[in-house]
């Protein structure tokens, strides 16, 4: 007997059903062969599932809005979280609570991924802008605490007494004088970014005061609205608490909405992940019933008025977080609103501002709207921020008739700074680009024909980085004037530029442009 193994026979006809299994299965396998994915497939279903998944939050975005490394690094990280897609050591996975299974989120992705442009590119202007003073001369405050950072959150003028107020990150409110002398009103526990006046039947001149309640990008209620009796003694004058325990609110309008009587509020809550508009209703206990309007985070200015002519109050709203525009909101004459959407943008235009102003004389208010926040997911300059306007067509309905690159553009407010019957533009921008054109951070627009404008880039760019602004005639010569607050955070904070250091004044909490039309100026 050799002494090497021997199979049995069942074990031979064993191995042989076998090889010729296989062997039927590849024959039959040549031709029924799935297709392998590409990523030419994955991009067309990407594209078809983004359409399905994407516009739940916010208006479908354009690949081409943003270049590639800020969709891959920033955005689509943002974004799958919101559909609940997970990250564990830089891998992603979902699970029974995502709104999205891995492979589609992954199809999505690689349609963003490869669809995006490598860079963005940035328009430059048809006319170079004059680097000049314009009308303006400029006038800074007298008295400066060198110690102390500048960062003021909110300019005001009070229509009541005409001086201008000013809030800050530390939660003090200022009164300015015309000769820009400051004096502490009072000191809030959070940063004041909103206050607008009250002129009741006693003349008690009353501002309704906007606290922030926490400055960074978290859902925390601790935002607050008061009333601050300006007329007061600053050392007995005690504010009184309308609500509390908001989320992150920033812009508060009033009005008696229910026609009670009793003043009202609506009180946007910026808010960050959560957030919502809301309507503070004034019971007869003088105490507030607060009620949702719209459920979303994001909005961040009001505007109130009878827009639609039938006696009763109204509410403007601009959104600008994840579905950006501009909202109609319609006294229905029973406590609450009815909804119309004006303008939507995309998710990542960063709205900023907007005011409503009729540019071409027809009697409809037209929109003057800008956009530049950048301080998100993609922090790159982009060729759509600036200054637009939209000419109403009748019916609140708008359609774009202007366009000017700023970038970072952070607000924008109309007015006939030149006396010649026609509305200029004056526009700050607090993302501008600091290291390359560091001028665009204060611009004014001259027009010279209906939606031609002359752009003048005024060099205040030295004194402060621009975040707030208003406009009114402080000095009282029938002209108005400019002014302009500047937050100016320690070191690199919110600046995108690598390689930038911050040149400007650190200081200097407000400055003004000084309207000189016929007069000599700089």
């Amino acid at each position: 007997m050799s002494n090497y193994y021997k199979p049995s026979a069942n074990l031979l006809c064993l191995i042989m059903v076998l090889v010729v299994t296989s062997l039927i299965f590849s024959l039959n396998s040549c031709h029924n062969t799935p297709a392998t994915p590409t990523v030419e497939t994955d991009m067309a279903d990407g594209k078809i599932l983004a359409q399905k998944y994407c516009v739940s939050c916010h208006q479908l975005p354009d690949p081409a809005l943003i270049d590639r490394g800020s969709w891959v690094k920033g955005v689509l990280p943002a974004m799958g979280k919101n559909l609940g897609i997970k990250s564990y050591m830089g891998q992603y996975y979902s699970d029974k609570s995502s709104a999205i299974n891995i492979s589609d989120w992954q199809k999505i992705a690689a349609y963003y991924k490869n669809t995006s442009p490598v860079a963005l590119t940035i328009p430059k202007p048809a006319v170079a802008p004059l680097n000049d003073w314009a009308i303006f001369s400029l006038e800074r405050p007298k008295n400066i605490n060198q110690v102390m950072p500048a960062m003021t959150t909110m300019l005001t003028v009070n229509p009541i007494d005409h001086k201008v107020y000013s809030g800050d990150a530390a939660g003090n409110l200022f009164k300015w004088d015309s000769d820009l002398n400051s004096k502490r009103i009072y000191h809030f526990d959070s940063a004041v970014t909103d206050a607008s006046y009250l002129s009741a039947s006693d003349s008690s001149n009353t501002a309704v005061i906007t606290c922030i309640g926490n400055m960074p990008p978290i859902d925390l209620l601790k935002g607050k609205i008061y009333l601050l009796n300006l007329n007061a003694e600053t050392k007995k004058n005690k504010p009184v608490l309308i609500t509390d325990s908001l989320p992150r609110p920033i812009s508060t309008v009033a009005a008696d909405f229910n026609k009670d009587g009793l003043m009202d509020y609506v009180v946007c809550g910026f808010g960050h992940n959560n957030g919502a508009l809301y309507l503070l209703q004034q019971q007869p206990d003088h105490t507030f019933k607060k009620q949702v309007i719209r459920g979303i985070p994001g909005g961040e200015q009001l505007i109130t008025g009878d827009f639609n002519n039938d006696g009763w109050p109204d509410v403007m709203c601009l959104f600008a977080q994840a579905d950006e525009g501009i909202w109609m909101f319609l006294n229905d004459h029973k406590g609450g609103f009815i909804t119309q959407n004006l303008l939507h943008f995309p998710a990542v235009y960063g709205s900023s501002s907007f005011q409503l102003v009729d540019f071409n004389h027809d009697g409809e208010p037209d929109i003057l709207y800008t956009c530049g926040d950048n301080s998100d997911y993609s922090k790159v300059l982009k060729p759509y921020h600036g200054v637009y306007i939209f000419n109403n067509q009748g019916n609140w309905k708008f359609k774009q008739t202007y366009f000017y690159h700023i970038d970072g553009c952070t607000k924008a407010v109309a007015a006939d700074f030149d006396h010649d019957g026609d509305l200029d533009i004056a526009a700050i921008a607090f993302f501008s680009d600091f290291k390359y054109h560091p001028q665009e951070g204060f611009t004014y627009l001259e027009q010279i024909a209906p939606n031609h404008f002359i752009a003048h880039e005024i060099p205040v760019n030295k004194y402060g980085r621009w975040l707030t602004m208003e406009v009114a005639d402080i000095d009282h010569d029938g002209n108005d004037d400019i002014i302009l607050g500047n937050l100016s955070t320690p070191g690199r904070g919110l600046v995108n530029q690598p390689g930038f250091i911050p040149n400007w004044d650190q200081h200097e909490p407000i400055i003004v442009l000084k309207n000189n039309i016929g007069k000599k100026h700089k």
